[in-house]
């Protein structure tokens, strides 16, 4: 059972990950000019926001990786981008305000269903 903990701290971190970098790039998006891309590097290194959320990948990545060694990747792998995309997607309509249209809202549904399925 506490693999399964392992496994939702993966989920929560993964989501908060790509909530970070999503703030990151709202409040510094970084251009990519022709031939600039050493600039892009540095503008991204400087970003508080996008050095969290790739520390949270790597942090999510260590915690998936003690999941897989006791967990089939057919099980793991379905309930890991189920979980984190329906996190994402309630953070994306909370946080950046982004619309939820029924089609999405049956879609989020049918995940969820699909990821409760697999969790029994």
């Amino acid at each position: 059972m506490r693999i399964y903990l392992v496994l939702l701290a993966a989920i929560v971190l993964n989501a908060g990950a790509n909530i970070m970098i999503k703030a990151a790039m709202r409040k510094s998006p970084i251009i990519l000019d022709q031939g600039a891309v050493v600039q892009a590097f540095i503008q991204a290194a400087k970003n508080p926001l996008l050095i969290t959320g790739v520390a949270l990948f790597g942090l999510a990545l260590a915690a998936y990786s003690i999941v897989l060694s006791k967990i089939n990747l057919s099980i793991a792998y379905p309930i890991m981008t189920g979980a984190g995309f329906l996190l994402v997607f309630l953070a994306s309509a909370a946080f950046f305000k982004e619309s939820l249209s029924p089609v999405h809202l049956m879609g989020a549904g049918l995940i969820l269903a699909g990821v409760w399925t697999l969790a029994k």
